[in-house]
């Protein structure tokens, strides 16, 4: 059993959890990161490409030294505005990133963080115990994946989340239903018919679909470019403000932030992509799965509601490309005790994040999507790396300087209210 104490373990291993650990590393803190290096980008199917461009996709170190433009450059690909990159290309620099900027990873999974009387103790896939003074969350997005409500009692045989899939052959000659009408829907749907699936449709509640355009030239002159400026979120200046300014989100009233963190950034198709997904014939708008239920020859029978009322479809396999809900009742890795302490924003149950990324309980920090209610959309996608991992480093070292007294890991700090129950 260890029974080293560490300044920092960061769990995690994606785009977040790396950076947070070379940054922590370049400030010479007693470190541990756990995790499989981009792991879910590993799983994702080959032939799907990366919908930031790559100036917006770098992961984050404190001198810039490995961003994606370094390592694309050393393998002679071509990384620039306007030209998608494939996701294996990007979670091979992920891996790049972590042999050079990231110390000793350890590819073991972490099964729970448990509050300790001088900090934390969490407890490796194995059982070894490690002993830390703060704790950096970073676990991505699939604990927290969303399937919709009639759906979310079938066997994975005929039921999954579009994040469960690598390659997708495993479907040709088969029907197969997606919901949902953003790119991981788009793209989806896309690949099944161009590996061979006998037949493939969307449904969707969305009326319509919406894609996004070719982004315009980096260099379009000054005019246009203070009409629209150019984000790592997209164009205009709404963009601006999530991109560039994530702490000031995170100081509007709460009502407002939840409603932007709903309907901000919202379901689209990359340009890239649109001219592909003309294969795809069957595109069921305004409709909605109300009920599902295994048929007597093993298929998925499912009634379908929509303008012109409900209607029966059978296919073999349903696919949910369904997003990702931030709810702490989804972070399993945390102990009971420690999530009942937590106190939370927004009606998905999502963790309070405050200053420096530190939640509620002196000594726990977050990073990635669990952010999002708090800090705004750009922590939901791999460019808000850049913004978190410094500042929450920056925490992380405040909170080992304050030691002993209120503020000691272990002790929630509940501001004089008492912490809101799971």
């Amino acid at each position: 059993m260890s029974t080293s104490m560490y300044d920092l373990v960061v769990v995690g291993a994606g785009p977040y959890g790396l950076s947070v650990a070379a940054h922590a590393a370049a400030h010479g803190l007693g470190l541990r990161t756990f995790g499989r290096s981009m792991d879910s980008w590993h799983a994702m199917p080959s032939g799907m490409f990366l919908k930031s461009e790559p100036w917006a996709s770098h992961l984050s170190d404190p001198a810039g030294s490995y961003g994606l433009d370094a390592y694309a450059a050393a393998r002679g690909v071509r990384a620039e505005h306007g030209l998608p990159l494939p996701v294996g290309f990007f979670a091979a620099y992920g891996d790049w990133f972590a042999r050079q900027a990231v110390p000793a990873l350890d590819e073991r999974l972490i099964g729970s963080v448990a509050p300790a009387a001088d900090g934390f103790e969490l407890r490796t896939e194995d059982g070894e115990a490690v002993r830390a003074r703060t704790v950096a969350l970073a676990v991505g997005a699939l604990p927290f994946l969303e399937i919709p409500g009639p759906l979310r009692a079938l066997p994975r045989r005929y039921v999954t989340h579009s994040s469960h899939h690598g390659e997708l052959d495993g479907f040709a000659g088969r029907d197969v239903t997606v919901v949902g009408a953003g790119q991981a829907a788009l793209e989806t749907a896309t690949l099944l018919v161009e590996r061979g699936a006998a037949a493939v449709r969307i449904v969707a509640r969305a009326g319509r679909l919406n894609w996004n355009t070719l982004p315009p030239p980096l260099d379009r002159g000054p005019w246009r470019s203070l009409r629209a400026p150019h984000t790592g979120l997209g164009c205009g200046w709404r963009n601006r403000l999530y991109a560039d300014a994530p702490g000031v989100f995170r100081r509007l009233p709460a009502a407002t932030r939840e409603r932007i963190f709903d309907s901000a950034l919202g379901p689209a198709g990359a340009w890239w992509l649109r001219e592909r997904f003309a294969a795809v014939g069957d595109v069921r708008l305004g409709q909605r799965v109300t009920s599902a239920r295994v048929t007597g020859d093993g298929r998925l029978r499912l009634d379908v509601a929509g303008p012109d009322g409900t209607t029966v479809l059978e296919t073999d396999h349903v696919i949910a490309a369904t997003g990702f809900t931030p709810g702490l009742d989804r972070a399993g890795v945390l102990s009971p005790a420690l999530r009942g302490a937590l106190r939370r924003v927004g009606p998905g149950g999502a963790p309070e994040v405050g200053g420096l990324f530190e939640s509620s309980w002196p000594g726990l920090f977050l990073a990635g999507l669990l952010t999002a209610p708090s800090y705004g959309p750009s922590t939901r996608f791999v460019f808000g790396a850049a913004y978190t991992a410094g500042r929450l480093v920056k925490g992380v070292r405040r909170r080992l300087r304050a030691g002993a007294g209120r503020g000691v890991p272990g002790r929630p700090h509940t501001g004089g209210k008492a912490p809101v129950p799971a």
